[in-house]
This record gives C-alpha cells, sequence and structure tokens, in this order.
C-alpha cells in the first residue's frame, strides 16, 4: 500500500466491457447496459446514462458578488438557484467556449479573466457526466440589443448578484442544493482565502470526460 498521501490523485482507467446493449437514446444523452470486467472471475452488470459533459461559470465582480441564475429543474420537480451553466453539446466548441456562451445567454455578460476552478463527476456510480467549473471575473454587462433570446426554461430567467460569503452560507444552510453550483461557489470561497494561488490555467488538460 502506498502511504504517501501527497502522491494521491484519482486515475483514468478503462475495465473490459465484454458486453454493451443500447437501452434508449435520448435527444442529450443516452441509457447503455455494460458487463464490466472487473477481474478475471469477476464481471459485472452496470447501467450507464453517458452524458456529454457540462460546464459551469462562478462569475465574480469587482464587488465580489457572485451570479446566481434561478431555473426549473424538473427531474427533481425544483426551481433552483444555480450558476450559469451548459452542456457540451456544440461540435466542435471548446468546453472554455462554452462556458462564455453560457455566461452571455443566462447572465447576459461577458467577462475578461478565467481561470480553472475544478474538475468534478456529477453522480459517478451512475453516469460519465464530467463538469468543468471555471471562475470568471472582469464582468461587463451585454447590451440589450445584443442580448441573446431565451426560450423555454430559460425563458425571464432571474439574475441576481449576492456577496460570495453569503452564496456559501446559504449552500451550508441547505439552501442551494445544485451539486455544480456547491462545489463551484465553495471552491471560489476556498480560492479566494488562499489569494487565488491554485487557479489553474483555463485551457488546462481534460482527460475526465469521454467526449
Amino acid at each position: 500500500m502506498n502511504n504517501d498521501q501527497s502522491a494521491l490523485s484519482d486515475e483514468p482507467t478503462q475495465r473490459e466491457v465484454r458486453h454493451r446493449q443500447l437501452q434508449y437514446q435520448g435527444a442529450k444523452w443516452r441509457l447503455v447496459t455494460d458487463d464490466v470486467r472487473l477481474s478475471d472471475d469477476v464481471i459485472v452488470r452496470r447501467d450507464v446514462v453517458e452524458h456529454p459533459g457540462a460546464v459551469g461559470v462562478v462569475a465574480l465582480d469587482d464587488e465580489d458578488r457572485v451570479v446566481l441564475v434561478q431555473q426549473y429543474r424538473h427531474a427533481v420537480a425544483a426551481t433552483l438557484w444555480e450558476v450559469p451553466a451548459g452542456l457540451l453539446d456544440e461540435e466542435g466548441e471548446t468546453p472554455l467556449a462554452t462556458a462564455r456562451r453560457e455566461l452571455f445567454e443566462e447572465a447576459h455578460l461577458h467577462a475578461d479573466q478565467w481561470h480553472l476552478l475544478l474538475d468534478l463527476y456529477a453522480s459517478p456510480g451512475m453516469t460519465s457526466e464530467a463538469v468543468r467549473v471555471y471562475l470568471a471575473r472582469g464582468l461587463s454587462q451585454v447590451a440589450d440589443a445584443e442580448r441573446h433570446e431565451q426560450t423555454e426554461e430559460e425563458l425571464n430567467m432571474p439574475s441576481v448578484r449576492v456577496p460570495l460569503d453569503q452564496a456559501c452560507a446559504w449552500v451550508l444552510q441547505g439552501r442551494i442544493h445544485n451539486a455544480l453550483a456547491v462545489a463551484g461557489l465553495l471552491s471560489a470561497k476556498l480560492q479566494r482565502q488562499l489569494g487565488w494561488a491554485g487557479l489553474r490555467d483555463p485551457d488546462t488538460a481534460w482527460p475526465w470526460t469521454r467526449i
């Protein structure tokens, strides 16, 4: 056993898939059943929701306020406060470009400074969804005439700016539940306490998504 805790790190690994069956093909993701070899004599069956991945944006203004948007989420029958976010479902678009687009479309904002906050798996026991969360600063408002026309759940989407500390307090009080938002907000507060020394380049390689 390696007792060097400084070397602990998750590792991308692919076990042999003996058989795969497509159960359902949706518009954005699909459900498959895999027979996976874990060892010479152990094969298990696992259902997996294959997901294109997503990005989120913790947008922080010059007054240390974070941008939150409110959206109805049918899967959990709840209206949630979240950070701007979206799927990696545009062919040829980099994760950073997707983050810039989502900030523009959902919050009507541009940002001059971009850094990588963290990468995470939303629910690795059942889905391949990998999420990359960015920190965006140097915010500027998009002119009314240039705003993206919002539709469906984004139509008339409320947007507010609240102090980062307040948003993190709401997380701990059980008032904000979106996993991407929870991780992004708490990560941003920790990075601020570290003087932003742990921020990564926004174009850092990302081996954690299957796209």
